[in-house]
């Protein structure tokens, strides 16, 4: 047996060397300048030259021409900074950059765990001491809807269009104001009479001898302004008056609309925050689940190296035995090296997976999760795909966004157009005022003047009311209004196009996720069975490798086939749960309330399914 198999190996020897050659020309450029490369046709004419029997010289140009071949590839390729490695170098470790972020978890995450701080940063002390802790998808979408920030944020937009609500209900109630006001201030006032009051013939009080004394002297009156008379004075005053204010708008035909807008604003929040709802649930479970495919693609990887260096031992073993080739050993430890590539390439996949996890879920800085559930397939959906488009038409609160938006839009049309119509308001307004005046400096010249108005302290107090009615009318205001009805009438069609648009993304998602699913199942029964039939394949190949019956070039085909249909089964089985998942997100029943509490579902829930709305439903056949 050994010397039979040690001819099969000479020939296959000497069937490889031109075989390299064929592949090697047709990629080499060919010209006068490099000798040693012959054109196809040239190296045939000298191939055919009669040579005597049993001559080596063919052999021996065919050698010549291939180490031609290699040095001028070796030219043509990039020259490395590090120098090659040997065939026989030993498989170098798994850096520890990428080996740290693929622990395993140290424990369960704590359910009560805080979200950070909307405006903080990471400090180098949190990012140095990270942990990897576990948890389960159902922990994964609590954490998700307690500490999402973009859920948060929508939570406040909520709260928001409520406040807004609540402003707008108000304008139905007067507005009472109360007012008051107080200050001080002072003046310095000139009189000057260039003609007097003398000559009037008003009586004694405004003549200049109009009055006598005790003694009989005259004297003028009280009144009298002489010619040329005149005074000055400084005057301060201290004031203070308060009182109430009363607005009431009797006629607004503004006020109707724009209370019915910001209701619709409250209810398009309230919708897009169920949206939010089943966005997230999503983008959990998919991150979620595409962790689990990290993690089971690592494993497999991880294993497919062990096996390789099990099958380099063998190989080395029984080519130290003389009977396999040297080549089988180079293949083997090629095949070995770009598994190894492979396995390094899924640690960085499942480091990247788990960060986009915590992402998601936004969680502390020093905090990375793991997915501690196992791989479980979800069932086939149970409704057909017409029931399914009718389910998620029904109560879909991304379509009833929309329709509160195009609702809000109109209301605000309604309330533009009505500033063009009358409004009638009432006021009142009731109140009291005190005053302290000093007058004080005062001084007189050419007789002096202006004595009546003259009071060095005067206090003054009172009160004072009114009551009225406002009529508003806007005749004209240069088309502003009927501009901004006209815009808002434009916005309101453009809604309506915007839920066509919607309506055909929510059925193109559908019936994406429902077509793929059922082609995720099938492809998952069809690769349970590649796996069976490749895994006893491998088996026997492996034993017949051993054994001599097999070559190397089997055993690796038949590995990488093992490989590809364990990693095909891998993705289908995660396809389903994903295709399940998306088709969830359409018929997912939600809460519009930000502060009711909400459970995930993970299922289409038996309430969803007893609907008398989707009369017709398939059965629901177990899962492969």
């Amino acid at each position: 047996m050994g010397r039979s198999r040690g001819g099969r190996q000479g020939n296959r020897k000497l069937n490889h060397v031109p075989l390299l050659g064929l592949l090697l020309l047709p990629t080499m450029a060919v010209g006068p300048g490099q000798p040693g490369l012959l054109a196809p046709s040239q190296a045939q004419t000298n191939r055919s030259t009669s040579l005597p029997e049993g001559s080596t010289e063919p052999l021996e140009r065919s050698w010549r021409e291939l180490d031609q071949q290699l040095r001028t590839l070796d030219i043509l390729l990039p020259q490395e900074q590090e120098a090659p490695a040997a065939a026989d170098d030993a498989t170098p470790p798994l850096p520890q950059t990428l080996l740290a972020p693929n622990r395993e978890a140290s424990g369960p995450l704590p359910a009560e765990l805080d979200a950070p701080a909307p405006l903080s940063l990471p400090t180098a002390e949190q990012l140095g001491r990270g942990s990897i802790q576990g948890l389960s998808l159902e922990q994964a979408l609590a954490m998700a809807f307690r500490g999402s920030a973009e859920l948060q944020g929508q939570r406040e937009q909520v709260a928001a269009a409520l406040a807004e609500l609540q402003a707008a209900l108000g304008t139905y109630w007067p507005r009472i104001s109360a007012v008051a006001s107080g200050g001080s201030s002072q003046s310095g006032t000139s009189f000057y009479s260039p003609v007097g009051n003398t000559r009037l013939g008003f009586g004694p009080q405004f003549s200049t001898n109009g009055l006598a004394t005790a003694t009989g002297q005259p004297t003028g009156g009280a009144l009298t302004v002489p010619t040329g008379g005149g005074a000055y004075l400084n005057e301060s005053v201290n004031s203070v008056q308060a009182g109430l204010e009363l607005q009431y708008a009797l006629l607004d035909f503004a006020r109707t609309p724009q209370v019915r807008a910001a209701r619709a604003r409250l209810q398009q929040s309230r919708q897009a925050y169920a949206n939010d709802l089943r966005r997230l649930q999503l983008q959990v479970s998919e991150a979620y689940y595409q962790l689990q495919q990290a993690d089971q693609l690592v494993r497999i990887r991880d294993a497919t190296v062990r096996n390789d260096l099990v099958i380099l031992q063998d190989a080395l073993d029984l080519k130290q035995a003389g009977l396999v080739p040297r080549l089988d050993v180079l293949r083997r430890r090629a095949i070995e090296a770009s598994d190894q590539e492979l396995l390094i390439q899924a640690l960085a996949d499942r480091a990247v997976a788990r960060r986009q996890l915590g992402v998601v879920l936004n969680l502390p800085p020093e905090v990375t999760p793991s997915a501690s559930d196992p791989i479980q397939v979800q069932p086939r959906w149970p409704l057909d795909l017409e029931a399914s488009l009718l389910a998620a038409y029904r109560d879909n609160p991304e379509l009833e966004a929309v329709l509160a938006t195009r609702e809000a839009l109109a209301r605000e049309k309604d309330a533009a157009a009505a500033a063009l119509l009358p409004t009638l308001s009432l006021f009142a307004a009731a109140g009291g005022y005190g005053a302290n005046t000093n007058q004080f400096d005062i001084s007189v010249s050419g007789g002096g003047c202006c004595g009546g108005t003259v009071i060095p302290v005067l206090n003054t107090n009172g009160y004072d009311w009114s009551i009225g009615l406002t009529l508003r009318w806007l005749l004209f205001d240069g088309g502003t209004t009927a501009a901004r009805v006209r815009s808002l009438a434009r916005r309101e069609a453009a809604a309506a196009q915007q839920f066509a648009a919607r309506r055909n993304d929510i059925r193109l998602r559908l019936e994406q996720a429902f077509f793929n699913h059922e082609a995720s199942l099938a492809k998952l029964s069809s690769a349970r069975r590649g796996v069976a039939a490749a895994m006893e394949a491998f088996r026997d190949v492996r034993l017949r490798y051993r054994t001599g019956l097999s070559n190397e070039v089997d055993l690796s085909i038949t590995q990488e086939r093992l490989i590809n249909s364990l990693v095909q089964r891998l993705n289908a089985t995660v396809n389903v749960n994903l295709t399940y998942a998306r088709l969830l997100r359409e018929l997912l029943p939600v809460s519009r309330d930000p502060e009711a509490p909400y459970a995930p579902e993970l299922r289409l829930s038996e309430l969803r399914l007893n609907d008398p709305h989707l009369s017709e439903q398939r059965p629901s056949p177990p899962g492969p």
